[in-house]
């Protein structure tokens, strides 16, 4: 059985207008998906778009309580890791800066080991109207659509690395 996301109650996908969930199936062991995971500052290297991303709590590398910033759909977010269990889970909340509707984001992947590598899966849930407005209204499918785009990048680039070793 595959694991999901834990959300905090507030970020629940059946209270929230906003949500996606993907996955894939990778030819690679786990634990090089989590090193091209936490590498939040590299993470351009496989999927371009996160460009951006830098980390403000010092850290080398996502782990509980990193604190750290990246531009998404062109807006400067602030995050917070709020789950890591090393090689498997990362969660995380976002809030967009110069938003003030209160609108946030939860973010969290899960990493399954299976016989052939790992299963990766990818939930997000947005809430308020900021988000509603700029993905639900403006970009309708934008979110499924993006990190699917991630999660193929994701799995190449571990496969890529895991043939490496």
């Amino acid at each position: 059985m595959l694991n999901h996301v834990i959300y905090p109650p507030q970020y629940d996908p059946r209270i929230s207008p906003i949500y996606a969930l993907n996955e894939i199936d990778v030819k690679a062991p786990a634990d090089v998906v989590w090193k091209l995971l936490v590498d939040a500052e590299n993470w351009s290297r496989t999927f371009p778009p996160e460009d951006q991303v830098r980390i403000l709590s010092g850290e080398p590398e996502l782990a509980l309580g990193t604190r750290w910033t990246r531009v998404t759909i062109g807006f400067l977010m602030h995050l917070v890791v709020t789950e890591c269990v090393p090689g498997r889970r990362i969660s995380w909340s976002t809030t967009v800066d110069g938003d003030e509707t209160g609108s946030t984001a939860f973010h969290g992947w899960v990493i399954t080991p299976t016989p052939d590598g790992c299963h990766v899966l990818s939930e997000e849930t947005q809430q308020g109207p900021w988000f509603l407005e700029q993905l639900g209204h403006k970009h309708p499918g934008g979110l499924y659509s993006y990190h699917q785009d991630w999660v193929v990048a994701l799995a190449r680039a571990a496969e890529a690395a895991g043939t490496a070793r």
